[in-house]
């Protein structure tokens, strides 16, 4: 193994040690092993694998740092890999060469606006672990093709844009644990078009990835930002995972965008399950999704909607806490609103002071254009305006819920709701009390209404 120190690197933090860090690199076959110290850089670190074989950049106990002031990645790291993840597509060049280029305890840190972390481009098994990536635009980046890429015990903090971003990339097997990404401007995790399947995002902190206050786009910021209008996500589990932020206009804790079309080219199988959200304008955003199940997660203080869906398909919510915590005289908070979705269920689900719709329009729990949705055997206690409200729906069913406003002096226009061109709904077995206007309203064309009761 080369040492940089023999090569001229100074690692004082003034001195550029660039060209003797790439000399280190090419003498070491692709090991980089760095003693504490400031190592400044000022064009890409290339990890050639398809030149210098596999290899690693490594810090002693996290003890050093790359300092890069240029644009572009401080670390690229490129290799040849052609397949997928399946055995016999990975090519005897990738194993006897490429695989399972490694990152490990090091920090990096941009001093210019277009300065990256790590890039990686068509590599195998990259492993990054015990890295502080802070104030590039991007924290890492991958691009092109890349699989079975796992970043664990890292910290991307106060990046500019985004912490860790999937850009048009090729990749599958992907694993993201145990790490903090918090701070990142835009989004901490961001995957934008290309073909991303098997991500699997357990256990991190994921937190204040927005910019409050300043300029923003009309969509803003987001922890968890998936956007694939022409591309693909799908098999993605987002699991035991804290994903808060401050209110940011626009912003969500995480959002997810397919295209809007009924082709493959959708995102689709997702599970998010077992998180806490909270503290954004929604807490979790779709937009033209398949296959899609959130159970089990706490969603608080979201001060438009809790759980926002537009045109998604075969959507579960079930076992979900989502309440406000505040006072009657606190700015109204949570809700959820489904607009042109089909087969969908949301099941035991325990809400309190739901406070999104109007005295004309919308409630607790909003269905619109909506067709074959249950509501049932869920808890929705002192909503504020109205309980369910299904409005031109079709062949939805609302059955075995507790609706009930239990203030001293109740606020609850009605229990539930059916309007406009509703028809072929079924509403049964409901408890509903402290309405002020009704329990519920619905025209014999728009629902059949049965068994319901008042307490």
């Amino acid at each position: 193994m080369a040492n940089p120190f023999d090569f001229g690197a100074a690692g004082d933090g003034t001195t550029d040690d660039t060209d003797a860090l790439q000399h280190t690199l090419d003498a070491g076959d692709g090991v980089l092993e760095l003693a504490k110290g400031d190592y400044r850089v000022s064009r890409p670190l290339l990890l050639d694998l398809t030149r210098q074989g596999y290899g690693a950049v490594v810090g002693v106990g996290g003890t050093a740092r790359l300092i890069m002031t240029g644009p572009g990645p401080a670390l690229r790291i490129l290799g040849d890999h052609r397949g997928t993840a399946q055995p016999s597509s990975v090519k005897p060049h990738t194993w006897r060469r490429e695989r399972m280029p490694t990152v490990r305890g090091i920090g990096i840190l941009g001093e210019h606006p277009e300065a990256v972390g790590i890039e990686l481009r068509k590599t195998m098994q990259t492993t990054i672990a015990e890295v502080l990536v802070r104030q590039c635009r991007i924290g890492i980046h991958l691009v092109e093709r890349n699989r079975n890429f796992v970043l664990s015990n890292s910290h991307l903090y106060d990046n500019h844009v985004y912490g860790l971003f999937f850009d048009h990339c090729n990749l599958h097997q992907i694993n993201v644990i145990g790490n903090h990404i918090s701070y990142n401007k835009r989004a901490g995790i961001k995957s934008l078009n290309g073909d991303v399947h098997n991500l699997q995002i357990t256990g991190n902190d994921i937190e204040y990835n927005n910019r409050p206050g300043q300029d923003t786009p009309t969509e803003g910021g987001a922890e968890i930002d998936f956007e694939a209008p022409d591309g693909v996500i799908s098999e993605v589990t987002i699991s035991g995972n804290t994903i808060q932020a401050t209110i940011e206009p626009g912003g969500a804790n995480v959002r997810i965008l397919g295209a809007a079309t009924n082709t493959v080219r959708r995102a689709r199988l997702i599970a998010i399950t077992g998180n806490v959200l909270g503290s954004q304008t929604r807490g979790i955003d779709l937009r033209n999704v398949q296959r899609i199940a959130i159970t089990g997660n706490t969603i608080y203080d979201s001060t438009e909607y809790s759980l926002w869906a537009q045109s998604t398909s075969g959507l579960s919510v079930s076992g979900n806490t989502i309440v406000w915590r505040g006072e009657d005289d606190d700015p109204p908070r949570d809700g959820i609103w489904l607009e042109d979705c089909d087969c969908g269920s949301l099941s035991g689900l325990v809400t309190q002071r739901l406070c999104t719709g109007t005295a004309d329009r919308g409630g607790g729990i909003t269905l619109v254009r909506c067709r074959d949705i249950s509501v049932n055997d869920c808890q929705v206690l002192d909503p504020l305006i109205r309980g369910i409200e299904l409005e031109d729906c079709e062949r939805c069913r609302i059955s075995n819920n507790s609706i009930v406003d239990r203030r001293k002096i109740p606020k609850m226009l009605q229990g539930i709701r059916v309007s406009g061109s509703s028809r072929l709904n079924v509403l049964n077995g409901n408890m509903i009390g402290g309405s002020v206007k009704s329990r519920i309203e619905a025209s014999l064309k728009s629902a059949i209404v049965n068994d319901n009761f008042e307490v």
